[in-house]
């Protein structure tokens, strides 16, 4: 017997994006990436399923080489909004600073990936849509993971005198 894949129809597109966020939201990330990679076979432009495709790897974060953090970053510049792919670059960085912390990484480690998610927020909060507030709300939840790390009174200069040349290459 020959294994190969097969297609998916176009007509059945809207249908497997529904099931793609179903199993995300159900913690099967590994099974929302395959359905995205069969709707961008088809279809290798459709901007939900990059979407959805990149968050699925980032979903998979452990914090150690394996993570594909090139590859999802990769996917988000494929998103044709400059917007969308900012506050996804962005959130690719701060869930991969979060899984370095979950790991036990050094600060150093981590703090840098997470202040380059921090960046990407900040310049897509000067973009952002009408009442779209998504930006902000990574900006402060970065800040609080480094409130809650370094104290409520942290420094600026606690976080600068942190060495980040030992830190992982995206």
């Amino acid at each position: 017997m020959e294994f190969k894949l097969k297609s998916i129809s176009k007509n059945s597109i809207p249908e497997a994006i529904s099931k793609a966020e179903l199993y995300r939201n159900l913690n099967e990330p590994g099974e929302a990436e395959s359905i995205c990679r069969d709707i961008l076979a088809i279809e290798p432009d459709n901007q939900v399923a990059l979407r959805l495709l990149g968050l699925a790897i980032t979903d998979q974060f452990k914090g150690d080489p394996s993570d594909r953090c090139r590859e999802a970053e990769a996917i988000f510049q494929k998103l044709a909004d400059r917007y969308e792919r900012l506050y996804y670059t962005g959130l690719l960085h701060e869930r991969w600073a979060k899984s370095q912390l979950r790991a036990g990484r050094s600060p150093r480690i981590w703090m840098s990936i997470l202040e380059e998610a921090m960046r990407c927020f900040e310049e897509a909060e000067k973009i952002r849509p009408e009442g779209n507030d998504d930006a902000i709300l990574r900006w402060n939840r970065c800040v609080r993971l480094i409130q809650n790390h370094f104290g409520p009174e942290w420094e600026r200069e606690e976080i600068e005198a942190i060495d980040v040349s030992d830190s992982p290459p995206i």
